[in-house]
């Protein structure tokens, strides 16, 4: 569901609390930014995470595969990673990674158009803002 800015909106109310984000294109001329891509300019922050991961769009059968290995306690960094790859664009979709049960990032792919990504580590975020020049705080 998209809120009135365009923006994927869902119950993340709990997790924004000491969280900054960042929103930047998905795409750069002719590249999309993938949710692989995102998993990798994570670093070791990301890897260690274990993800839970909603599509409101079904584009590609492995969107019900990532959902299904979402259910319950969630799947690792490397299997999401290999689930997304080779290229997966997703239309509107949130991968959210926790440490523990600590929820540490929220990365919202709103309609193929634009990233959103929240993190408690500010680390995460300038090191993104290399990568996407375009990013501006949310």
């Amino acid at each position: 569901m998209l809120n009135e800015g365009g923006r994927l909106s869902r119950d993340t109310a709990e997790a924004e609390a000491g969280m900054k984000g960042i929103t930047f294109p998905a795409w750069y001329g002719k590249h999309y930014v993938t949710l692989a891509e995102m998993l990798v300019r994570l670093g070791s922050f990301g890897l260690d995470l274990t993800w839970r991961v909603e599509c409101d769009e079904i584009v590609d059968p492995r969107c019900l595969e990532i959902e299904r290995r979402s259910a319950g306690v969630g799947m690792d960094t490397l299997t999401l990673l290999s689930l997304t790859t080779p290229f997966l664009q997703l239309i509107d979709a949130e991968a959210r990674g926790f440490a523990g049960d600590e929820l540490v990032v929220v990365l919202t792919e709103a309609d193929s158009s634009w990233w959103d990504v929240r993190a408690v580590d500010e680390r995460v975020l300038s090191e993104l803002r290399c990568h996407y020049p375009d990013a501006t705080d949310l």
